[in-house]
């Protein structure tokens, strides 16, 4: 119970019945303070004892207690200047709503104790009391934080965010309002580049830790989960708050990829890009990477070209600008999401492209499962740093799933590809030529 004042640890101890009687005995005014002066009931890591900071990221597991301080950060700012203009941004404008705003730890259920508070739904704005507003946000829809200007902001859950970069870039670039413009970060930690970005951050303030740290929570939920999942990488991620580098099982790992670095690229006798194309028009990235064969008989990775947010044609034209700009041979793409249209893109950006569609007729592990071969047998390199690349190579796991940053792996099922018809053939795939 570090960090837990006295009296509330004690009362935590009490059954229903006990706390009843105590409450009884406690006069309205004190009964009152006991329930709305957050710093009585909070434990480490949900508050912060200076004021200097630009970025306050509060890393924790769940149940730790990350959206409580959130509100109570916001709402105590909101009582304190009738002007203030906040962001509240969440993965989605459900989540926003649902947890941020609407919960039983949201900012309505805080807000009530530091005076008027509603929300204009139609409007996705919090009106307080004292007259200071908070705008709702999606992370999804990055476009939506492009111009608004704020004092503070809250973003929560950030390790899930859909176009993660763009819309805290976008965010950064409005918090321009007043002589200390602020955000409060809360999440439970994944390894992903923003996170990683944050942390490194100047002006960052680092607190959080365990889902124990609840006294509130109750014993039997913690015998149950914990059973199930102490110690296990899930378990230190979701429940102590770990930020783990290495995913559990992964084909890959961070040290074999840099073991596998080289600063220069010999001449290439051939080139290939491997295409993980997008299942629609608002689907995932179109996974873009460029792979050569060395006169040594070694593969090469010397670009990823990734695009997202692209119409077929944006991103057809981006495969055909990496064809041209490394001379490739040949384009390998992956045509289970609607081979026939993926052929016709790719041949209108560029009708000399030659194209080759792969079926997979396999998970996308056991695709990956003889190119990390190459690696380990030193067959197989990469030509300089590829962050986001190499952060999904190291979130594949051996015998399926995927534990990297984003929904899909589209970078890694592009390097495989093109590693397959570079170094491997067709082995073991259903290939259909475009001539």
């Amino acid at each position: 119970m570090t960090g837990v004042n006295p009296l509330v640890a004690a009362m935590a101890e009490l059954d229903d019945a006990q706390l009843e009687r105590f409450l009884l005995k406690v006069t309205p005014h004190r009964r009152r303070e006991l329930l709305t002066r957050f710093t009585l009931w909070a434990h480490d890591g949900q508050t912060i004892a200076d004021n200097d900071w630009t970025v306050w990221l509060i890393q924790a597991g769940r149940g730790f207690g990350k959206t409580r301080a959130g509100s109570e950060w916001v709402c105590a700012r909101a009582a304190a200047q009738r002007d203030l203009r906040i962001a509240l941004v969440g993965a989605t404008r459900r989540d926003v709503e649902s947890v941020m705003v609407r919960g039983p730890a949201g900012v309505l259920a805080v807000g009530r104790h530091y005076g008027p508070v509603v929300y204009r739904p139609s409007r996705g704005v919090v009106e307080f009391g004292s007259g200071a507003e908070a705008h709702v946000y999606a992370a999804e829809s990055a476009d939506g934080l492009r111009g608004p200007e704020h004092h503070v902001a809250w973003c929560d859950e950030l390790a899930k965010w859909r176009n993660a970069d763009a819309a805290w870039d976008n965010l950064m670039m409005g918090m321009r309002m007043g002589e200390r413009p602020q955000t409060l970060v809360t999440t439970t930690p994944r390894v992903v580049p923003l996170l990683r970005r944050i942390r490194g951050m100047p002006g960052v303030r680092i607190s959080g830790g365990r889902s124990r740290d609840n006294i509130h929570l109750s014993e039997r939920y913690f015998a149950q989960i914990e059973r199930a999942y102490a110690g296990t990488r899930l378990g230190r991620q979701e429940l102590d708050g770990e930020l783990i580098e290495e995913v559990a099982g992964a084909l890959w790992s961070r040290d074999l990829i840099e073991t596998r670095r080289v600063a220069a690229v010999p001449a290439l006798v051939r080139v290939v890009i491997g295409v993980d194309p997008p299942a629609g028009v608002d689907g995932d990235a179109c996974g873009i990477v460029a792979v050569g064969r060395g006169g040594d008989g070694h593969a090469y990775v010397i670009e990823d070209a990734t695009v997202a947010g692209l119409s077929p044609e944006g991103w057809s034209q981006a495969v055909a600008a990496c064809a041209a700009r490394h001379g490739a041979d040949r384009v390998v793409a992956e045509a289970n999401q609607g081979g026939a249209m993926v052929a016709s893109v790719l041949r209108a950006a560029d009708a000399g492209l030659p194209v080759t569609l792969a079926h997979a007729s396999r998970g996308k592990a056991a695709r990956a499962e003889p190119v990390v071969l190459l690696y380990e047998n030193g067959r197989a390199f990469h030509g300089g740093t590829f962050p986001a690349l190499e952060d999904e190579l190291c979130g594949l796991v051996a015998g399926g799933g995927y534990e990297g940053p984003g929904r899909s792996p589209d970078r890694a099922d592009a390097l495989v590809w093109a590693m397959h018809e570079l170094m491997l053939g067709a082995r073991g795939q259903a290939v259909v030529r475009v001539l």
